[in-house]
């Protein structure tokens, strides 16, 4: 765990959060009633408003039916939306991996139809960016070092997700791993790290699912009686890391002059004009 020095980060050993020291431990945690159920219907309407209003992002290439499924850059369209990330509960489990300086680099409201899961690439095993700290084959990371932490994903549910419904699955301890789930593998239902399977998050409405990022993760299958999905998601970083609220076409620190130079792929991502991928796209 780590704070924020004066000036630099430094290791801190003030007590934690039981859900916080699984998230470093584990990978994974899920905090319990964080939204009351007046928040949650407030938030839940404010949001679906928004889809109702804002046709889909242009975010990559995706089939019209995925697209809609999505609204970014949330906390810009919600006031709900931007006064839940901060909730002071959720930041305290957060800001011991991450420094209190750490802030929202994605904020990305997800509605999944019951019936169609949809061709996302979050329905494959995968990592969010990374993995952070690279480790080639047969390399472990020592259990005496707490594995460093860059960025969270939460999920504030709006509804409850079952197992029919697909929820998200984790593998634990996969965040050690250094690398990022074996090809060939995205769909496996069995795959496993150091032979933990997966543990999905059956959650109710007001609940927060957290991972970090270099956790291996997926929606499940659906089943029988799928309801869809409905919730908030953000994603904390490091103060060093950039914010992907939008992206970089849209939100950049280049003059028009700079981007008429950038003629190649390479010019335009050495300045700083990304295509959207993790956690913007």
């Amino acid at each position: 765990m780590i704070r924020r020095g004066r000036p630099y980060l430094e290791p801190r050993d003030d007590p934690a959060s039981d859900e916080t020291l699984q998230l470093e431990r584990e990978g994974y945690a899920v905090i319990r009633d964080l939204l009351t159920a007046s928040e949650v219907a407030d938030l839940r309407h404010e949001i679906a408003g928004i889809f109702d209003r804002d046709p889909p992002d242009e975010r990559g290439q995706r089939p019209v039916e995925d697209a809609a499924m999505f609204r970014y850059a949330m906390l810009n369209r919600s006031a709900a939306a931007q006064a839940v990330v901060a909730h002071p509960r959720l930041l305290s489990v957060i800001e011991p991996l991450l420094g209190e300086d750490c802030h929202v680099i994605a904020n990305t409201a997800w509605r999944n139809p019951a019936g169609h899961p949809g061709s996302h690439g979050g329905q494959a095993w995968h990592v969010d960016g990374g993995p952070h700290v690279p480790l080639p084959d047969g390399v472990r990371w020592p259990a005496d070092i707490p594995h460093p932490v860059f960025a969270i994903g939460v999920h504030l549910y709006l509804q409850d997700c079952a197992l029919e419904d697909g929820p998200t699955g984790v593998i634990p301890g996969s965040h050690l791993s250094g690398r990022a789930p074996p090809t060939g593998r995205q769909l496996d239902d069995d795959l496993d790290f150091e032979g933990r399977g997966v543990t999905p998050l059956i959650v109710r409405a007001g609940d927060a699912g957290l991972f970090v990022s270099d956790i291996w993760h997926r929606r499940m299958p659906t089943g029988p009686g799928d309801h869809g999905r409905f919730f908030l998601q953000v994603h904390y970083g490091r103060r060093d890391i950039a914010q992907r609220l939008v992206t970089t076409a849209q939100s950049n620190q280049l003059s028009p002059e700079a981007i008429a130079r950038a003629t190649t792929d390479r010019q335009r991502r050495v300045v700083g004009l990304h295509p959207a991928h993790f956690y913007d796209g």
